[in-house]
């Protein structure tokens, strides 16, 4: 990770190199599911959802100019989304780990935060969030909380195929901004 920045009032750039996305180094944000064989039964290399808290919505989500910078990210505390690029074409998502911490502020030294969805948690810190190089025919099922950034990718534009709730940006969408509250910005680098 490279930092710089001018001044306080130009926000500092974090320079974030991308991981590829696979099972193995995704896991503590969500899972990359992979092609498997028609016919072979459900198991853990399958995407765990979690949609019991609403009406599941699958669409396609068309994308325009989604540059490969950010200075927010989201996590969604009612549901486990599911993103994957249509034709398999390589796309990035910023990440965090989950910090929920329910409708009940615990004690302690957390610094916690009320969602105006009614949960609580913890701010994501800037040296928390990666960023995943997603390609080819894969899709990612992120755990629930997991703040995410994108998808980000370097045409004009995309489709996406997207699954979670069909109230899900209404009711269950917490944004944190990095630049407002902690005065940076984060570039994909490749």
């Amino acid at each position: 990770m490279e930092v710089s920045g001018e001044s306080k009032s130009t926000p500092a750039t974090i320079n974030l190199k991308p991981i590829e996305a696979t099972p193995e180094s995704f896991q503590e944000f969500g899972q990359v599911i992979e092609p498997s064989a028609d016919g072979e039964e459900f198991g853990p290399q399958d995407a765990q959802l979690d949609l019991s808290q609403g009406i599941p919505r699958f669409y396609i989500m068309h994308l325009e100019n989604r540059p490969l910078k950010f200075s927010t990210i989201t996590h969604h505390a009612s549901v486990t989304q599911c993103l994957g690029s249509i034709g398999g074409h390589f796309w990035y998502l910023g990440v965090a780990k989950p910090s929920i911490f329910g409708s009940e502020k615990p004690e302690g030294g957390v610094e916690l935060v009320k969602s105006r969805c009614g949960h609580f948690y913890a701010p994501p810190a800037p040296d928390e969030v990666r960023v995943f190089r997603f390609s080819g025919p894969k899709f990612v099922k992120l755990h629930l909380g997991t703040w995410h950034a994108g998808p980000l990718f370097k045409g004009d534009s995309m489709d996406f195929y997207n699954l979670e709730l069909s109230n899900t940006n209404v009711v269950d969408h917490t944004t944190h901004n990095f630049k407002n509250r902690d005065g940076v910005v984060f570039s994909v680098e490749e």
